[in-house]
C-alpha cells in the first residue's frame, strides 16, 4: 500500500482504471503530447521508455485521425490512461518527492504496456507497410 487512502498499484487497479477512459480523455492525452513527452524524458526512471512512448503517441494520433482503426478500444484507453497518469503530478506518489515520485508512474506505464504489447507490434507492422 502507498498510504491509508490510496490504492495499491497492481494489474487489477490499472485495468479497472483503464475501463473508465473515454474519448475526451484520449483527446486530452493527444493534446498533452509535449508535456507528457517532457515528463517521460526528464523523469529518470521512465526515460528508457521515450522511444516506446513515441510509438504509443503515434498510435493514438493515427487512431484519432481515423487512419489506424484496427485496434481494440482497451488498447487506446490503456495508452491514454498511462499518459494521463504520468501527466498528473499528484497521483498516488506525488512526482515532486525525490527518488520515489515516479515509481507509481513507472508501475502504471509498465502494467499498461503488458496489456497492449501485441497491439503495439501490429501497429508498428502496419506503419512499416504504409511507408
Amino acid at each position: 500500500m502507498f498510504g491509508k487512502k490510496s490504492k495499491m498499484i497492481d494489474e487489477e487497479y490499472v485495468s479497472g482504471e483503464i475501463t473508465k477512459i473515454n474519448d475526451g480523455d484520449v483527446d486530452m492525452a493527444v493534446n498533452s503530447h509535449e508535456a507528457i513527452s517532457d515528463k517521460i524524458l526528464n523523469s529518470g526512471v521512465l526515460k528508457k521508455y521515450t522511444e516506446l512512448g513515441k510509438v504509443m503517441f503515434g498510435m493514438l494520433k493515427d487512431y484519432r485521425k481515423g487512419v489506424y482503426t484496427n485496434v481494440p478500444w482497451f488498447t487506446i484507453a490503456a495508452i491514454a490512461f498511462s499518459f494521463l497518469y504520468i501527466l498528473n503530478p499528484f497521483d498516488l506518489i506525488p512526482d515532486f518527492i525525490p527518488g520515489i515520485g515516479y515509481i507509481d508512474d513507472f508501475a502504471v506505464f509498465t502494467f499498461g504496456l503488458k496489456f497492449i504489447e501485441s497491439d503495439l507490434h501490429k501497429y508498428l507492422d502496419w506503419k512499416l507497410e504504409e511507408e
